[in-house]
């Protein structure tokens, strides 16, 4: 075949998981998640799972990458690389072509472009000296390493450490941050779910709701309940942020709703930004309406795969 992995991203709320779905079961595949936060176990509505979306006219479509790590842990792009690298070849040795599916960009860009990551370990004598700085000096610090592209490393002093942290150490060892290198290059077929501005925020407001609705609070006063502790709760930004404030008294449940669903439509655009970046360095992405029929997404894709 012309391709040997098919990648479908796209911005949250945009069903992009429902189509990666249906093209899984039409080319009898599987799909490997590309989630920076679906990785943890436990942690289902915050992350928005949407497990039952694996399920196609009664098939269960296997995936791969998602409940592999405890909360509490710090996954990172590196261990994606790792895992990922590990999956496809389960996938393809068994004469499937992979679907990697998902909307965290930087996860997504590391396997299609092979960027050169390294595992950056703890550097103790760093944190304790910057043990104590505000958010503010934080941030002003990280942007004396690099432009910052990415604002959830500054979302928090514990995740705008960990930031410092990494940029540190490759400039140390001389690396160059998501420097194309050392993993394997695909021949990518990449598709795109784009969705109008007004109608992504309707989505991702009524999907809130519904997760809300679901348990989401009652899941994080789980994990809580667990011993996990409410730092790193919010490490993970989003949902666990601004519920595990609320879940710990420190604002109200309007105040929590109102913070987070401004934080996800942030958070989207966001994404957007990243993906059409990517385009500007090279991946070509093709563009498929989310408004379109499940039947006519599958025809756009069927007729790139073959033509």
């Amino acid at each position: 075949m012309k391709y040997d992995l098919i990648a479908i991203l796209g911005p949250t709320a945009t069903g992009k998981t429902t189509l990666a779905a249906h093209l899984a079961a039409k080319l009898d595949t599987e799909i490997i998640s590309a989630d920076s936060r679906q990785v943890y176990r436990r942690m289902d509505l915050g992350t928005g799972k949407d497990l039952a979306d694996y399920e196609v006219e009664g098939r269960h479509i296997p995936y791969h990458l998602i409940d592999i790590v405890e909360p509490g842990t710090k996954y990172n792009v590196y261990q994606y690389q790792q895992d990922f690298l590990q999956a496809y070849k389960d996938i393809a040795d068994r004469g499937k072509l992979p679907i990697v599916c998902g909307g965290s960009g930087l996860y997504i860009e590391s396997v299609l472009r092979g960027y050169q990551m390294a595992d950056v370990p703890e550097n103790k004598e760093l944190r304790q000296q910057l043990e104590g700085k505000s958010l503010e000096e934080l941030t002003e610090m990280l942007k004396t390493y690099k432009t910052l592209h990415n604002t959830t490393d500054t979302d928090t002093a514990k995740r705008a450490i960990r930031a410092i942290e990494i940029a540190d150490y490759y400039k140390l060892h001389g690396l160059a941050q998501a420097s194309e290198g050392n993993q394997p290059l695909y021949r990518p077929l990449v598709i795109g779910v784009s969705i109008d501005r007004e109608l992504r925020r309707e989505k991702i407001s009524k999907r809130l709701r519904q997760r809300l609705d679901e348990g989401m609070v009652d899941e994080v006063k789980g994990l809580l309940a667990e011993g996990i502790a409410a730092e790193s709760l919010i490490y993970y930004g989003l949902e666990y942020k601004y519920l595990t404030l609320y879940a710990t008294g420190k604002i109200t449940y309007d105040e929590m709703f109102s913070q987070l669903e401004i934080a996800i439509h942030q958070f989207a655009k966001r994404q957007m930004t990243w993906f059409r970046g990517m385009e500007r360095r090279g991946v070509k992405i093709h563009w498929i309406e989310a408004t379109l029929s499940m039947e006519d997404k599958m025809n756009a894709i069927m007729e790139l795969i073959e033509n």
